[in-house]
């Protein structure tokens, strides 16, 4: 049974990890605010003060977004997508806050000619052979 199952588009995270490098002290009262219930863990803690430093700056950043002409959230680049954009001969500029992802049977030839430039804030998930096709245009 297990032949006729095919994965269509696999799964995404939907987060990445990241390590930070933390004082003893700021160590020591993240926690204390877990230990005394504030925050579940120490992840927790940092996913919270990053919201809201995120929301403390909203107004700027919203600004920003619109001046930069970014795509919020998640983009997905299907191989027919470029396909067209290729085809139609108007190379894609891929500018995205949060998460690019371009599919897995993309060729590096196709990339390179349907997407113009890369500027992904976040995320840009894609096979090694098509990020090295596009390292000169990822800014």
């Amino acid at each position: 049974m297990e032949d006729y199952v095919r994965v269509l588009r696999p799964k995404l995270p939907d987060s990445e990890k990241l390590t930070i490098n933390l004082g003893f002290v700021d160590l020591g009262h993240i926690d204390l605010m877990v230990r005394d219930g504030f925050y579940a863990n120490r992840a927790d803690f940092i996913r919270t003060a990053v919201r809201n430093q995120i929301e403390r700056q909203g107004e700027a950043v919203k600004q920003s977004v619109s001046r930069k002409r970014l795509q919020l959230g998640l983009s997905y680049y299907s191989r027919q997508t470029l396909e067209a954009a290729r085809d139609a001969g108007m190379p894609i500029d891929i500018q995205v806050l949060g998460l690019a992802s371009i599919a897995l049977d993309v060729t590096p030839d196709l990339a390179r000619a349907a997407i113009a430039s890369v500027e992904v804030l976040g995320a840009f998930q894609a096979s090694p052979a098509v990020k090295a096709a596009l390292a000169d245009r990822i800014t």
